[in-house]
């Protein structure tokens, strides 16, 4: 009689511990607002107002700032929604989006 091979029992938590995880990086420009950065990050991440005032400081002072951390398509997606968010109406110069860029995380998996 044949042997009967079953698929191995996968630990849900185990697989996730080694999907490979990316930021969403803002970078800073002269070209939009305090008001706008605040704004962006919370219609399209949900940030609280004060989380998003902190994150838009640190892009202004650190030239950058990790928006968020997460699988690598929902990054490239975060990224995308920044690029599609347009140009800064405060500022007559700006003429379009901030930049963001998606990097994988330095933070090994396992």
């Amino acid at each position: 009689m044949g042997r009967i091979v079953s698929e191995p029992d996968v630990d849900q938590r185990s697989l996730q511990q080694h999907t490979p995880l990316f930021n969403v990086v803002l970078l800073d420009d002269d070209d939009h607002t305090y008001e706008y950065v605040v704004e962006m990050l919370a219609k399209l991440f949900a940030y609280p107002e004060t989380t998003a005032w902190n994150l838009a400081t640190e892009v202004d002072v650190n030239g950058r700032s990790v928006i968020v951390t997460c699988e690598r398509e929902i990054a490239e997606f975060g990224r995308d929604q920044i690029h599609a968010f347009g140009a800064d109406w405060r500022m007559p110069w700006s003429k379009g989006p901030m930049t963001a860029i998606v990097e994988p995380t330095t933070a090994s998996p396992h």
